[in-house]
């Protein structure tokens, strides 16, 4: 193989290259669930990650020993691949400043991310992540935590691209259920269905809006749950259209049974890796100038769309020739 440079610094300019993420972003907030999650990726390996829930999966009233239950499950052994966050309460909820400082000092450099739901605009994002890097400050964490951020409020959609443009963000998600109730019965029930969300034109409109902020800034969509979450087949329908119609790259679970499912749907077909191989291996051999493939012209920019290609089926676990893993992917 030609000694020219790898496809991430021939490829893309400093900062042009966008977060690699796994595809799946895996919510739970029951002890049992989050256990279960756990043993699963330790088993799988990174290819999904484990949000622990302490919005949602807190019972009211007992948000500290939540806190301290979801602490317990992060310096499990069984954590080998760092890939486990954890979602806060909002800014504005009384509980959000404990959830904060109870992870860091207890989760500290084991988490990977902290997620935070609901802002109502970017303001609301900037004092979020003030107050964590505030806090990861006073408590001596060395790491820079990256910050995901959940898109769910009317004020949120209307700044969504100041929010993807923030230098502290690394994801944004779409919260469907959310979304739909602040349109106080404007949106039908069918909005929230997996033909309802990819036909509603609110929805829609909220869907790729996030998606292409995300884009612009180099950040990672996510996209909602399938609330049919024991409908196999509306789960495939939705990730599939999620990946290939509305340009997600990462997708939320909620059931261990939808994580290999999503996996599948983000994964690219056998026909797509091995084009991919091909034309890479001769655009590196040709050392990144055009190149002639099947009666097809390439160049940077093709090779680009082709190189990640190749990183989503690394990312999705796809198994890949031993000669690409070792060029491309080791260390």
């Amino acid at each position: 193989m030609s000694t020219a440079p790898h496809p991430r610094l021939a490829l893309f300019e400093e900062g042009d290259a966008a977060t690699l993420l796994p595809v799946v972003d895996h919510y739970c907030g029951v002890e049992a669930r989050m256990r279960k999650s756990l043993a699963l990726q330790a088993e799988m390996g990174p290819v999904f990650d484990i949000t622990l829930d302490c919005e949602d999966g807190a019972p009211v009233g007992g948000e500290v020993e939540h806190v301290l239950l979801v602490n317990e499950v992060l310096n499990d052994p069984l954590n080998r691949h760092g890939r486990v966050g954890a979602r806060v309460h909002p800014l504005g909820h009384a509980a959000f400043e404990a959830d904060v400082e109870g992870l860091l000092a207890g989760g500290g450099e084991r988490l990977a991310y902290l997620m935070v739901p609901k802002p109502q605009s970017f303001e609301d994002v900037d004092r979020a992540v003030a107050f964590i890097d505030a806090t990861r400050a006073r408590l001596g964490l060395l790491r820079e935590l990256p910050v995901h951020v959940l898109i769910e409020t009317h004020g949120a959609l209307r700044d969504v691209q100041r929010i993807a443009a923030h230098p502290r963000i690394e994801s944004l998600s779409f919260g469907l259920m959310d979304f739909v109730s602040a349109h106080r019965g404007a949106i039908p029930r069918a909005g929230l269905t997996v033909d309802g969300q990819f036909s509603h034109p609110l929805v829609v409109r909220a869907k790729l809006e996030i998606a292409a902020a995300a884009h612009a800034h180099g950040k990672t969509p996510s996209h909602c749950v399938v609330t049919e979450f024991k409908n196999t087949d509306a789960l495939e329908l939705a990730a599939g259209r999620a990946a290939r119609e509305f340009g997600y790259t990462r997708m939320w679970s909620i059931h261990p049974n939808q994580i290999r499912p999503i996996i599948e749907a983000f994964a690219p077909r056998m026909a797509e890796i091995d084009e991919a191989i091909e034309i890479i291996h001769a655009a590196q051999a040709a050392c990144w100038a055009p190149i002639q493939h099947r009666d097809t012209l390439h160049d940077r920019a093709s090779y680009r769309y082709f190189w990640q290609v190749l990183e989503r089926a690394h990312r999705t676990g796809q198994a890949l020739p031993a000669e690409v893993e070792a060029a491309y992917f080791s260390g």
